[in-house]
């Protein structure tokens, strides 16, 4: 869990706003709205004023009819203002996260498998589920309710300046006390929101540890061990959101209370001058506006309070989701490959990409896992092209390490390996993937027909040769015998399915990659006999 102890970083924000370029237009707009709300919402006091001075005290009722026409011209045209508003934001909070999982999700993708070994399934989900989530609302309405606390307090001050200097100066004295204050609590709330959104990955985390493992914690009798453990991660991310709330609680409440002193000096100013005659004297009506003026602006001062609490908790989401996108893949294409293959199989004007003859060749290769021990020091073998391998030794000993360097999914600390007498590293990735088929102990199929799970990665399938993979397999006859065939469920994680049926699907999805190197990591330890002397005879036909 990486550890942010900045404040206010406006590079985290600028890279957000990057998300937002594609609703610049939506936010332009929203901008321009809250700038005429903001000016609605200021102009109501002088209405007040307007009708004390005007018309009450004056004793001109006919005045009444006009003022009221204008109020309610003024209303219809801010109601259907903010009927747009709130259209425009709800588009940004529901496609803004959209954007940015998709990129995450993409991302995540072209990660290395030594990601996915040191980093929790509950870690990453927290960052595409809720912190994705918590920066579609800021980019949002708290957006709206930023632009529209910053112009209403501009607009307002303004006004009250123009109204009445000196009343104005009583209500704007309290402002530098109130940046130093937001200063102070800026970073207590933020490092406890920052805490808050630690927490619950490791809560997320708990919840896919618990429902996955729930076979094993019921096996051991570990429910009680299970849900303590649970318990104490809950109760941390309780006692930092508590404190995130109090400070919180802490700040809203000081700001109204300089509102309410702003607010009894002009009061107790402006009564005094009701009652003096010369260029310092005001009317009731202006009293009247001053006293809606000194409250209407720290109305905003404390949405904008608000909105910075939250800017603050959508900082730590963001800087939690950098976090996962900055990662760099531990294998890619490396500068040589690039320039001379492309990124991509058959771009345009790259040269394309080699046969692979199978020939595989481990030189002095050293090789140890992130933050663990070293596996292989000073390995060498020479697979030949057509030749079958097979590695025997005991748990630990680096067998599926072997495999998973041959396969490329983690590249040597030392030494190199060589495809048909090149350096892997400096072919593209995908090259070698392309050409690969991998059977694992215990396969993973997708939700989705087994139809879906056969052809998974590949595209235009048709029946004959989707068939004829799982004949090869051994698997036609177990599946024409379910209720849809092919078109059948696998349920999640093929739960739907024995662990033999599994095997085989997942070897007829291997055999209609037509793979040029074919490994199999002890596919059949976890299947009975019969289903182990079939997909032998399944392998005697592929390498066939």
């Amino acid at each position: 869990e990486q550890e942010f102890s900045k404040k206010i970083d406006l590079k985290v924000w600028k890279r957000l706003l990057g998300f937002s370029k594609p609703y610049r237009t939506l936010m332009i707009w929203l901008v321009v709205q809250m700038i005429f709300i903001g000016t609605f919402d200021a102009i109501v006091p002088l209405f007040s004023k307007y009708a004390v001075d005007n018309i009450v005290l004056a004793n001109k009722p006919e005045r009444l009819i006009l003022l009221s026409v204008a109020s309610v011209v003024l209303i219809s045209v801010q109601a259907l203002n903010v009927r747009f508003m709130v259209l425009r934001a709800g588009k940004i909070e529901s496609w803004l996260p959209y954007d940015i999982r998709q990129s995450a999700f993409e991302h995540l993708q072209r990660l290395s498998l030594s990601y996915y070994d040191v980093t929790p399934v509950g870690w990453i989900m927290a960052r595409l589920t809720s912190d994705c989530r918590r920066l579609g609302q800021t980019m949002s309405w708290n957006l709206v309710d930023l632009f529209w606390s910053g112009f209403m307090m501009i607009i307002t001050a303004v006004f009250m300046l123009v109204l009445d200097w000196r009343l104005a100066l009583m209500v704007l004295v309290t402002i530098p006390l109130l940046v130093w204050i937001s200063i102070i609590f800026q970073q207590k709330i933020l490092h406890n929101y920052r805490q808050v959104r630690k927490y619950n990955s490791h809560i997320t985390a708990g919840f896919n540890e618990g429902i996955t493992g729930a076979r094993t914690i019921k096996t051991l009798a570990a429910e009680q061990e299970m849900s303590d453990g649970f318990g104490k991660t809950t109760g941390q991310m309780r006692d930092f959101s508590v404190k995130a709330a109090t400070t919180a609680a802490l700040y809203t409440p000081m700001v109204l209370m300089l509102g309410s002193i702003a607010t009894g000096l002009v009061l107790w100013s402006g009564g005094i001058r009701m009652n003096q005659v010369g260029s310092t004297a005001i009317t009731y009506g202006t009293l009247a506006a001053f006293v809606s003026y000194a409250v209407q602006f720290f109305e905003p001062v404390r949405q904008f309070a608000r909105v910075f609490t939250e800017l603050n908790y959508a900082q730590a989401s963001a800087e939690r989701i950098f976090a996962l996108t900055d990662t760099v893949p531990a294998i890619s294409d490396s500068k040589q490959a690039i320039d001379i293959y492309g990124r991509v199989e058959g771009e345009e004007g790259k040269v394309e990409w080699p046969p692979f003859a199978g020939n595989i060749e481990f030189e002095k290769v050293s090789f140890g896992y992130e933050n663990g021990e070293c596996v292989l020091e000073g390995f060498d073998l020479k697979i030949k092209a057509g030749e079958t391998i097979a590695l025997v030794g005991e748990t630990g000993s680096g067998k599926t390490t072997i495999a998973n360097l041959a396969c490329r999914f983690y590249e040597p600390d030392q030494g190199r390996i060589l495809v048909d007498g090149v350096d892997y590293r400096d072919l593209p990735v995908m090259w070698l993937y392309s050409k690969l088929g991998y059977v694992l102990q215990e396969p993973h199929l997708f939700s989705g027909t087994i139809r879906e799970n056969i052809t998974y990665g590949r595209t235009y399938v048709s029946d004959d040769e989707l068939q004829s993979a799982a004949r090869t397999a051994g698997a036609h006859d177990f599946i024409m015998r379910m209720d849809k065939g092919y078109d059948s469920e696998a349920g999640e994680r093929g739960n739907r399915l024995s662990a033999g049926q599994k095997q085989l699907i997942s070897f007829a999805r291997a055999i209609l990659s037509d793979p040029v190197l074919f490994v199999l990591d002890e596919a059949t330890s976890s299947v009975d006999t019969q289903t182990e002397h079939q997909i032998q005879q399944a392998l005697s036909r592929v390498l066939a």
